[in-house]
């Protein structure tokens, strides 16, 4: 049975300030968790699951989470998730290191300016998994990786995709070598940049868009057509239409 120390260090989890102190976090659900386990890129620190779930583990699976494995009933999983019906499994794992940005050149590299919304940062994790993208540069004020919404929506993709947090006007200098597009509403056609194997695609903040001194640094402005009368995209869908481009090879 879980202890009441064990529950209140798990449901501590949920805010930054104690995850940034323990260098931990919450995966929660048995795709992400075991996915996360899978990609070795986080090292697992404890995990607790239903009987029923451990019960249909193939032998190779129960093997890898048998070292961190604890089964608790229905009622202790709700107390630990963060979600109004508990995933059947909750996982804490050890933060990845931090390391300096790789070197954007040879390559397509994502960067965020102020994405605020878990949601979309989780989905833009995972669509440049889908497309990869082996980095994501974010200014500081991007939402955290580790927030249990962005862990939740990038599926596991997060140990697939470098993610790093920087000051964006040195880092963008830095590169003077890779074309620099920004996504704004008034720029040059998307197609562009169709085919380039490498590219730097600055995306700004879901209200805001990307700040001036952030697009200064920009080479070009670029635009995805409207066909209707909505006056703006969401930075995830935006995303995905910008790096479904860049990876479209040329005729």
């Amino acid at each position: 049975m879980l202890s009441k120390n064990n529950i209140k260090y798990i449901q501590s989890l949920q805010h930054k300030k104690v995850r940034d102190a323990e260098l931990a976090f919450v995966a929660e659900g048995p795709k992400t968790v075991v996915e996360l386990l899978h990609t070795g890129v986080f090292a697992c620190r404890s995990l607790y699951a239903l009987e029923s779930w451990v019960s249909k583990l193939e032998p190779n699976q129960l093997k890898m989470v048998q070292p961190y494995l604890e089964v608790i009933k229905d009622f202790e999983l709700e107390k630990i998730s963060s979600y109004t019906s508990a995933n059947e499994v909750v996982a804490i794992f050890s933060q990845q290191e931090v390391t300096s940005p790789l070197s954007a050149e040879n390559t397509v590299t994502l960067v965020l300016d102020d994405i605020r919304d878990p949601g979309n940062l989780g989905t833009i994790i995972r669509t440049a998994d889908w497309f990869g993208i082996p980095q994501i540069i974010c200014s500081n004020h991007t939402v955290e990786r580790y927030n249990p919404k962005v862990v939740q929506s990038t599926m596991a993709s997060l140990g697939r995709v470098n993610v790093h947090y920087t000051s964006l006007i040195p880092w963008l200098k830095s590169e003077i070598a890779v074309p620099k597009f920004a996504a704004t509403l008034h720029g040059k056609p998307v197609a562009m940049i169709e085919g380039r194997e490498a590219a730097i695609l600055i995306i700004g903040n879901e209200s805001n868009g990307i700040s001036m001194e952030v697009l200064a640094e920009a080479d070009e402005q670029i635009t995805i057509p409207a066909f209707g009368g909505a006056e703006s995209l969401n930075a995830a869908v935006s995303a995905a239409i910008l790096l479904y481009t860049v990876r479209n090879k040329r005729n």
